[in-house]
């Protein structure tokens, strides 16, 4: 935590504020949360929204810590400089946009909500990956790294989706949106190469 680069740090201690002020506000997750049924109707903005809502507090530490330690190599490969930051934050948002769209690809027009950072979060882990792989710069897709930490987030994810939240602190009776993980996963692999390389220069 103390060497993260700044974009983790205010990302990271983001979401805990804006936790903070939803606690306050329950009526938030109604208003910004995203369901697959919003873009059968044209509606988009949840896409983005839904990032910054959480069902709990426990939900809210475990993203912020998931970003804090996936997220330093990444920021680190975009660079300290506006650009980098920039393009690290849009990276992290598009992540995210990708893994709302993989869930509601598995449960069209239903409108379960979903809320939560960890579409995004496992963008970065995806592109963490690819940069383990390459020792700091962007590795072969298909690397060790890339296959075996996909490989076990796939079994990880696959215990969630038949055990639900009960594994879970704080979860209690609430799913959990394995299918944006593996989506999100599979954007930051994919994404970390030609975003890099544009916000690089």
């Amino acid at each position: 935590m103390v060497n993260a680069p700044w974009p983790v740090v205010v990302l990271s201690l983001g979401i805990l504020a804006l936790y903070a002020i939803q606690a306050r506000l329950p009526f938030l997750v109604d208003l910004y949360a995203f369901s697959p049924g919003q873009l059968v109707r044209g509606e988009y903005a949840g896409l983005v929204t839904s990032q910054f809502l959480h069902g709990g507090w426990p939900h809210a530490l475990m993203n912020a810590a998931f970003i804090l330690a996936f997220g330093a190599p990444v920021s680190r490969f975009f660079g300290p400089r506006l650009a980098g930051a920039v393009g690290f934050f849009l990276f992290y948002l598009l992540c995210g946009v990708l893994a709302a769209v993989g869930f509601a690809a598995m449960h069209w027009g239903q409108e379960a909500a979903m809320v939560g950072a960890s579409g995004a979060a496992s963008g970065l882990m995806g592109a963490a990956a690819r940069l383990i792989g390459g020792r700091g710069e962007v590795g072969p897709m298909f690397s060790q790294a890339v296959t075996g930490m996909g490989l076990a987030w796939i079994v990880v994810n696959v215990i969630m989706a038949f055990t639900g939240g009960m594994l879970l602190p704080g979860a209690g009776e609430a799913g959990v949106a394995w299918e944006a993980h593996l989506a999100g996963f599979a954007a930051g692999v994919v994404l970390i190469q030609p975003l890099g390389w544009l916000a690089r220069r």
